[in-house]
């Protein structure tokens, strides 16, 4: 049996199933990146949830796995070598589940870094606009008088969501026929936004035929609809 005894993370998150892959995580559009990728790639992986109301992310136990004390993260017992290892960002994880298990990721070099483009353009762009939009539209910054932080995460959230629709046109996916991670990372936060975030009519967001009719087809994958759900709440 595989002994991960050495990281601390475990102290606190005990590994059931040492031998399997363990996620360290909450169903948010960065966690489930990680959550839907495994549910689609078919590894045997153990889910853990960090739970934020009481400041898991904060403790010894999981800044020593991430000090960053961002969801999400993992702890691979299989990885490079067959050696473990402990690996946070969420896009980091997904290129290194990618060239795991040989899925999602294109081989040929020209569309692999293609690929890898849109993947850091939801890292760059999608994530941290979305997010700001959402604390201005939704969260503590709702109550600001000054309206103008709000207005500028729209204005720049709608942009985005303009170089998507162009992208998508005649496109079955981000990179065409082929469902890659560069999918798995944008459309969460395609999804939040206007579902959690509640900013689709803020952002006009009828006025993206192409991105609805893909976030269609993503929810509809049965391993997107179990990946959203994980980890589960206690």
């Amino acid at each position: 049996m595989t002994d991960l005894s050495a990281f601390p993370i475990t102290r606190k998150w005990p590994a059931r199933h040492p031998d399997r892959l363990q996620l360290y995580s909450l169903p948010t559009p960065n966690g489930v990146k990680v959550s839907i990728m495994l549910e689609e790639t078919g590894l045997p992986y153990e889910a853990h949830r960090v739970s934020f109301d009481t400041g898991d992310q904060l403790t010894p136990e999981f800044l020593s796995l991430n000090p960053n004390n961002k969801i999400p993260a993992i702890l691979d017992p299989d990885g490079p070598g067959g050696r473990p290892l402990a690996l946070f960002e969420s896009g980091a994880i997904l290129l290194y589940l990618a060239d795991k298990t040989g899925r999602f990721l294109p081989e040929e070099p020209a569309a692999r870094y293609e690929t890898l483009q849109w993947l850091m353009f939801q890292m760059g762009g999608v994530g941290p606009m979305f997010g700001q939009l959402g604390f201005f539209h939704k969260f503590a910054g709702k109550a600001y008088e000054d309206k103008r932080p709000r207005d500028r995460y729209v204005a720049e959230s709608r942009r985005l969501l303009s170089v998507l629709e162009g992208r998508l046109k005649g496109r079955d996916w981000i990179m065409g026929r082929d469902y890659t991670i560069a999918d798995i990372a944008i459309l969460p936060w395609v999804r939040n936004l206007v579902g959690f975030y509640e900013a689709g009519d803020l952002v006009g967001f009828d006025d993206f035929a192409e991105v609805r009719r893909v976030l269609g087809a993503f929810v509809a994958r049965p391993a997107v609809a179990r990946g959203l759900e994980i980890p589960a709440a206690d």
